[in-house]
């Protein structure tokens, strides 16, 4: 039997949950326009592209120039995000091909730059690659709320034109919307839920966050609006029973929540059927 309470007791736990939340949010919102989009890897990408972020921040560190990881990384993957939408806008390549490029660039970057150091920054690197519960601090947990307040406020107020660029760019385009603006908006709003789950998540596997639970949503819902809302309610419910489960067994955070979301897509996918 878990016990809950005295997992709440502990104030790196109440942490965790309210930076898991957070994630649950903001992940399957975004995620709901990418999977609808055909652009489920991007968050693979971006991924890849915050360890690049996370290895500059490290690299700086051990030449004695303080910068958070956190922030390298946010920049590191902005800057990815907008090379894609430039390579897919401005050159003969494919948005896949654009995504495969930013992709091995960001880990060819990282590797490059951990070399670079003589090994010494890949044992810091693990945290960010595989994240961790009790690494978390008010200091983050302040960061997530910030940047899930502004991401959720962003689709807000931006959600008819993110609809309408998702399902029908031509004529998104014809009814006077700018879409190449609107999709720069929509991979830098990626980039920003990569690196605010990346504390829980770790980069390998938050891009999971991302797909998994609006995959799940997608095999009952009716309507965008309602993949959107199921998609969150699974999102919530993987983030809550895994950081459950990883306390009360000591199993890695993202590797445990993932597996929950993927579980919970595959009762779904059955019950659908």
């Amino acid at each position: 039997m878990i016990d809950v309470a005295e997992m709440l007791s502990y104030r790196f736990m109440r942490l965790a949950l309210i930076a898991g939340l957070c994630v649950g949010l903001v992940a399957p919102l975004v995620g709901s326009f990418l999977v609808h989009r055909g652009m489920a890897l991007i968050g693979d990408t971006l991924a890849h592209s915050a360890f690049a972020g996370v290895a500059v921040g490290l690299f700086l560190g051990s030449l004695d120039v303080v910068v958070s990881p956190y922030l390298t990384a946010l920049v590191v993957s902005v800057l990815a995000a907008l090379a894609i939408q430039a390579l897919a806008e401005h050159t003969d390549a494919y948005g896949d091909v654009a995504m495969a490029i930013v992709l091995s660039g960001g880990f060819a970057l990282g590797s490059v730059l951990i070399s670079l150091s003589d090994g010494g920054i890949a044992v810091g690197i693990d945290q960010y690659l595989f994240g961790s519960l009790a690494t978390v601090t008010s200091e983050n947990v302040t960061v997530m709320v910030a940047l899930s307040a502004l991401v959720v406020g962003v689709v807000g107020v931006t959600r008819r034109q993110l609809f309408a660029v998702t399902f029908d760019e031509t004529a998104a385009r014809v009814s006077g919307i700018p879409v190449r603006r609107y999709n720069r908006l929509l991979v830098v709003l990626t980039a920003l839920v990569v690196v605010a789950a990346m504390q829980i998540m770790g980069v390998i596997l938050v891009a999971a966050m991302l797909v998994v639970p609006v995959a799940a949503a997608s095999q009952v819902a009716h309507s965008f609006r309602q993949s959107l809302v199921i998609g969150v309610l699974i999102g919530e419910i993987a983030v809550i029973v895994g950081i459950t489960l990883s306390y009360a067994y000591g199993l890695a955070a993202g590797g445990t929540i993932v597996l929950v979301a993927i579980g919970v897509f595959t009762l779904v996918a059955v019950v659908a059927r």
